[in-house]
């Protein structure tokens, strides 16, 4: 115990000499309060700790990778044999999967990386939305954020191709047709994506976009996402409470738990968490390439992008609906969820309070759910329009009976409690009010909540 206590005593001498000398405080993040230590509130910071792992794997990735598609003979040549040639990109990517030391875990766990950091960016995205962060004052933030995941699935997209294999690129052929197709934006696209019109344009363009174009922009967006953060501070939890504060006051701030080093050596176990669960995966399924563009083996090989885009790809496969129309219904989809906290005009932040939006976000999960599954099983097979409503419409029709069902329990149960309590007379059918004591079922916004609300 004397040990402890004088090892404890110095390391705050320490910090405290540290923070004194760099000004710490004043550059650090703002403080969080006690409630939000557990991993559900730290989506965001997860999907950050996957950018940092890909930035740093991307960069060792470069010393060995060529962007281009001139034939090779050196690096490859045990893989395509002494008669053929395969391209310069393929035969790096096959270089470092089978000479660069410890090359399959560095360029395997790059892919899981990416993987893992759309699934957590679609997360974050899926939690904010039912927990209602985009209310108000954190409409900016929202919108900011789904440029995020955007840009995240460009990193996606654009990186596919660079292996150079077959399958990758038939599958960014599809892709770019639809891009393409974007009404006014997709002329003006077109040469810059195409470049010369080349195989060796592409690619060049691709791997631009992946390498600093697309890093750049996230990394601009995320400064904007962490500033927006600061600037009013975690959100509340969600409540039925329209009256509800949501920022911490300066006050509370200084109750809260320092971002160092506390949040800071928090965040860091889950990042080195994070980093030892994917080299293990890496380790445990290597990737294996699959075979470069050209390859006249490579024939019968079917158009399927990754699992992010599976369900526009499926899309497309719908009997009666073309990439001008698919096009569209994305950009639909985009826009809704882009300028969703202007549609959601609701002060309430709970979900039950909010069964249309509930309804629509649940739609929007089944949809993409089932076209993912769908593409996934069934790449290029044409569906026709009574396949498709047998198996959409139920999954709509199902959410939002069962939605109804609890929005109309909720009410009845709420206003029988109301009633009970004798704090105003009950109409059929009124609506939980506002101004009643009853409706606040979120605690107050203090450092001693016991209870959470989203991390944005």
């Amino acid at each position: 115990m004397a040990f402890e206590r004088w090892f404890n005593r110095t390391l705050n001498r320490l910090w405290g000499f540290v923070e004194d000398r760099s000004g710490m405080p004043k550059w650090a993040l703002r403080p969080q309060p006690e409630f939000t230590f557990k991993p559900s509130y730290w989506t965001g910071a997860f999907v950050v700790n996957a950018f940092l792992y890909q930035v740093v794997s991307g960069l060792l990735l470069l010393l060995y990778y060529q962007p281009s598609v001139n034939p090779t003979y050196t690096a490859c040549g045990q893989a395509v044999g002494t008669l053929s040639a395969a391209p310069a990109a393929w035969c790096s990517t096959y270089y470092i999967l089978h000479s660069v030391p410890m090359g399959s875990l560095l360029l395997s766990s790059h892919l899981y990386g990416a993987y893992a950091m759309i699934f957590l960016a679609i997360v974050h995205f899926y939690r904010g939305y039912y927990l209602g962060v985009y209310k108000a004052p954190r409409e900016f933030s929202w919108m900011v954020g789904t440029l995020l995941l955007l840009a995240t699935l460009g990193m996606g997209f654009t990186g596919y191709l660079l292996p150079y294999t077959q399958l990758a690129s038939n599958a960014t052929n599809v892709g770019l047709v639809l891009a393409l197709r974007l009404p006014y934006a997709g002329p003006l696209l077109g040469p810059f994506i195409l470049a010369d019109g080349t195989s060796q344009g592409l690619l060049s363009r691709m791997f631009a976009a992946h390498v600093l174009l697309i890093p750049l922009a996230l990394g601009a967006l995320l400064y904007a996402h962490i500033a927006l953060f600061e600037s009013h501070g975690i959100a509340p939890p969600a409540t039925s409470d329209p009256t509800q504060r949501r920022r911490f006051t300066h006050a509370e701030d200084k109750k809260n738990v320092p971002f160092m080093p506390h949040i800071f050596f928090y965040m860091t176990k889950w990042a080195l968490l994070y980093v030892g669960l994917l080299l293990g995966i890496a380790a445990l399924w290597p990737w294996e390439l699959p075979t470069y563009v050209g390859n006249l083996a490579a024939t019968g090989v079917v158009t399927e992008p990754d699992w992010y885009f599976l369900w526009t790809f499926k899309l497309v496969d719908f009997q009666g609906v073309t990439p001008v129309l698919a096009v569209g219904i994305t950009n639909v989809i985009l826009l809704f969820i882009l300028f969703l906290p202007f549609l959601d005009r609701s002060k309430r932040t709970h979900p039950r309070d909010r069964p249309v939006f509930l309804i629509l976000g649940n739609c929007l999960m089944g949809f993409f759910l089932m076209l993912s599954v769908w593409g996934g099983l069934t790449p290029g097979v044409q569906i026709s329009p009574d396949q498709v409503a047998l198996r959409l419409v139920p999954i709509f029709v199902v959410n939002a009976v069962v939605v109804a069902l609890f929005y109309w329990r909720y009410k009845r149960n709420y206003l029988h409690r109301l009633a009970a309590a004798g704090k105003a007379e009950v109409r059929p059918g009124a609506y939980p009010l506002p101004t009643s004591p009853a409706v606040s079922a979120a605690p107050a916004l203090s450092a001693a909540t016991p209870d959470g609300g989203p991390r944005d």
